[in-house]
């Protein structure tokens, strides 16, 4: 979806649109410009654009050349683009994992990022060419301890019992496994370096997960794969945690340069 297909929401906030305009435009024109300039081709109030443009110098957003009174993009931009970079360079360099896992196994193979608020949301998958099969959507979003994926991320969150208790109580499965074997299932994801979940989160649906870790040993990302619970065999599951687990893995030595600790 481009942005003119985006809704727009309820409520515009005109000086950060202008903000933005005044970067996508420095970003396209030749050289350093002056404030007059760009107030003009913008349309902006000269008095707003010089306000605007002083505030990014502040933030390091744009750079101020003091004898020609002209401005240009700053490396501060940067420091932004860095997440959102490594996150796709990230995905890029899982995506040969994820399509391996669906050539073997016949599932959906995704990789799911942490975000805030305790959530995790879709960023890459591969999908088998089977008639039916599980489709989820890039950008899906779900809570952080749910499902496969929750119990790994759980397992390696740093969190007491007690603050996984509370976490728990918020989740909506459809079938609950109950806190008590769910915090077994924790502790369990936390030895074996994978989580299962079989129709619990989903009826009917299995998920094999395994966490990404960063430097600190803390999880920032997760390979899970979904399939029809009727597919598998006990040895078949087995055999595609511990894949998905190795993989998650190799990904953690990448990422984290080999510091992290992993499950064993």
């Amino acid at each position: 979806m481009n942005k003119s297909e985006l809704p727009p929401p309820e409520k515009l906030v005109g000086a950060l649109s202008n903000g933005l305009s005044v970067l996508r435009y420095l970003s396209k024109v030749n050289g350093r410009v002056g404030v007059t300039r760009v107030a003009r081709d913008l349309d902006i109030h000269s008095s707003t654009c010089f306000n605007l443009l002083r505030t990014m110098v502040h933030e390091r957003l744009v750079s101020f050349d003091t004898e020609s009174k002209t401005y240009a993009l700053a490396l501060g931009l940067v420091e932004l683009a860095k997440g959102a970079l490594e996150q796709a360079s990230y995905a890029r360099m899982v995506h040969a994992d994820l399509e391996a896992l669906v050539k073997a196994y016949r599932v959906t193979a995704t990789l799911w990022q942490r975000v805030e608020g305790e959530r995790v949301v879709l960023v890459d998958r591969a999908e088998s060419s089977a008639a039916i099969r599980v489709h989820m959507s890039i950008g899906q979003r779900l809570p952080m301890f749910i499902g496969a994926l929750g119990r790994c991320m759980a397992a390696n969150s740093g969190l007491s019992r007690a603050q996984l208790k509370k976490r728990y109580a918020a989740l909506r499965w459809e079938e609950a496994p109950g806190i008590d074997q769910f915090l077994e299932e924790v502790d369990r994801a936390r030895t074996d370096g994978y989580a299962i979940d079989c129709g619990r989160y989903v009826k009917g649906v299995t998920t094999v997960s395994a966490a990404v870790l960063d430097a600190h040993g803390l999880p920032i990302m997760a390979i899970s794969t979904i399939g029809f619970s009727a597919q598998f065999n006990d040895q078949q599951l087995l055999t595609l945690a511990c894949d998905v687990r190795d993989r998650a893995r190799t990904v953690t030595r990448a990422i984290s340069g080999g510091v992290a600790t992993l499950s064993r």
